[in-house]
């Protein structure tokens, strides 16, 4: 898939269309599509993280991410365009069903 930056208004419309199907919600920060997700355990955490690799890999398209005990903090940009991206909202949708 070519990424291709979203404007500012394909970025709100996505985010309403990613945040009806979730309940924590995704925001943006500093640029980048971000959540907080937590978990009941570190174990919890990790084999999210495990899962979230594996596509990522297959996809080559990496978030950002950082893990403390059961929280994982998970910032994605499309580096490329140099913004926010259907690649971003693709892995974010696919994260939201690994946290599942």
């Amino acid at each position: 898939m070519t990424a291709h930056k979203l404007s500012e208004l394909g970025v709100s419309n996505a985010l309403k269309s990613l945040n009806s199907e979730t309940v924590s919600p995704w925001v943006i920060e500093d640029g980048k599509l971000t959540k907080l997700f937590q978990f009941k355990d570190f174990q919890h955490a990790f084999g999210f993280m495990a899962m979230s690799a594996l596509y990522v890999e297959k996809k080559n398209h990496h978030p950002e991410w950082s893990n403390t005990y059961n929280k994982v903090k998970v910032q994605l940009i499309t580096h490329d365009v140099g913004g926010v991206s259907e690649k971003d909202f693709d892995l974010a949708k696919r994260m939201d069903r690994f946290a599942g």
